[in-house]
């Protein structure tokens, strides 16, 4: 099993406003755009990963994320090539989950996070891509 560094996710109320500033900063383009469990999601592609820019369309977990805290840095995602066995290890080491089971989540990819009290307050996400996703 192999983690890498697959994207930052971002949460707005101003998806496309943010996606156009973070295209003209880093040269960044928009890849991937798509209306995901009550919000659009933007993939703007960097060499090394992507921003992943989250704005809600009704209420749910990143709209009271933003009613929390304001816009900012939602979570980190860490790409892996076995989703199940990061669970087992995360269960072995005692750590928090927010996912117990792989789950669905935006671009094709399956996705579970580790809850942030386990991990010095970041929220951790895994990725693992499916074949499809994964060929985009």
């Amino acid at each position: 099993m192999s983690f890498s560094f697959d994207h930052l996710g971002v949460a707005t109320e101003d998806g496309a406003g943010l996606a156009s500033t973070f295209e003209t900063l880093f040269d960044a383009p928009l890849v991937h755009e798509e209306r995901f469990g009550g919000m659009t999601v933007r993939f703007l592609e960097l060499d090394a990963g992507y921003f992943e820019i989250l704005e809600p369309q009704e209420a749910g977990t990143i709209s009271e994320f933003l009613s929390r805290h304001g816009p900012g840095i939602h979570h980190v995602a860490l790409r892996t090539d076995d989703l199940v066995a990061a669970l087992d290890r995360a269960r072995d080491a005692g750590v928090a989950l927010v996912d117990e089971e792989p789950r669905p989540g935006a671009w094709g990819h399956d996705v579970a996070f580790i809850h942030p009290k386990s991990t010095g307050g970041v929220l951790i996400e895994y990725v693992e891509a499916a074949a499809a996703a994964s060929e985009q």
